[in-house]
């Protein structure tokens, strides 16, 4: 699969397995920035029902690196910002 480059100010968010199956894409551009912790509202918008069937469950990684949502939510400011170029996956546990 190729994925296209991100407009300006957008990232890449991938999905996989079950988060494929509920949004019915591989992959979504989002406009940036925004707080890592606010995600799960961000793709609640777009896809009501995906936090409580799917996200739950799942881990987030921010350029590859694992984040812990709650852990982001209880930093100052929100903790790490998604920003323009940057790619995040949501993982399904397998």
């Amino acid at each position: 699969m190729s994925i296209p480059k991100p407009p300006p100010d957008h990232c890449t968010i991938l999905y996989f397995a079950a988060a494929t199956s509920y949004t019915k894409k591989q992959y979504d551009h989002l406009p940036t920035p925004f707080h890592v912790s606010r995600l799960p509202d961000v793709l609640e918008e777009r896809y009501p029902g995906i936090k409580s069937k799917v996200l739950v469950s799942c881990a987030i990684t921010v350029n590859l690196d694992y984040v812990d949502l709650e852990e982001e939510a209880d930093k100052d400011n929100d903790g790490l910002l998604v920003t323009a170029g940057d790619e995040v996956a949501v993982i399904p546990p397998l």
